[in-house]
């Protein structure tokens, strides 16, 4: 029998926080950013990574089938 498929379930892609930016930017930088700052930086995040997400999850999902076809046999 087959298991019910939950067509509408979400998974979480990504979330973005200051430890994220200490590579690129110093501590002082980051600090001055507050909690508004933060949010309108993740919207605008996920506004840049929508414009690829699309195929970018088409070839993500090809690979991941071509895998479970190949683990088949």
């Amino acid at each position: 029998m087959r298991k019910k498929i939950d067509w509408e379930k979400e998974f979480q892609i990504t979330a973005i926080c200051r430890e994220d930016m200490r590579d690129y930017f110093s501590d002082e930088e980051i600090a001055s950013l507050d909690d508004a700052d933060m949010k309108h930086i993740a919207n605008k995040m996920s506004d840049a990574y929508m414009n690829t997400f699309w195929l970018d999850m088409q070839i993500i999902v090809e690979e991941a089938l071509k895998y479970k076809k190949i683990e088949r046999g």
